[in-house]
């Protein structure tokens, strides 16, 4: 018995052109840096959006007493929120303003101690699917050591979706 044989399937447009499509604007660099100088990782630790492109980020921080452990070294909290951080930032630009990022998983490796800085903290989008984005991140210390090596994912939340937090 043969089989009919079928026209090829027309792809359907992946989710980072559906976002970047005329249909609505996308978040820019202005709007980025905005949100992250008003929020309260960025006033509590001091985080710099250097830049931000489709897909990529580039994140610094420049260390303070206050970023230190008892051993004198940033602890591994900061860096992995810078990590975080510069993620989401990687992945907003390929995204329909108003959509939000939530952090799912984390890894991080820690490599070297980080004693002074400035820390760069540079993000890539490995894969942006329509509910999951996945991003790496490498931390460099001042002297351009790899300090960190992180993953991340973060489950894509579109802006009409927003939810309301019940008060007690």
């Amino acid at each position: 018995m043969r089989r009919k044989m079928m026209p090829p399937r027309k792809s359907k447009s992946s989710s980072a052109q559906r976002a970047t499509s005329t249909e609505g604007a996308t978040w820019d660099a202005a709007d980025l840096n905005r949100r992250l100088q008003n929020s309260a990782p960025g006033k509590l630790f001091g985080y710099e959006l250097e830049s931000v492109g489709k897909g990529t980020a580039v994140m610094s921080l420049r260390v303070r007493n206050r970023h230190l452990q008892i051993h004198g070294v940033v602890h591994g909290g900061i860096l992995a929120s810078l990590a975080d951080t510069a993620g989401a930032m990687a992945a907003y630009p390929m995204l329909p303003r108003g959509t939000r990022l939530a952090t799912v998983e984390m890894k991080i490796n820690y490599l070297e101690p980080v004693d002074r800085g400035p820390i760069t903290a540079n993000s890539q989008v490995l894969r942006l699917g329509r509910t999951l984005a996945v991003v790496e991140c490498e931390v460099r210390a001042a002297d351009g050591k790899l300090a960190a090596k992180a993953l991340m994912t973060f489950a894509i939340m579109p802006a009409s979706g927003k939810r309301s937090r019940k008060s007690n």
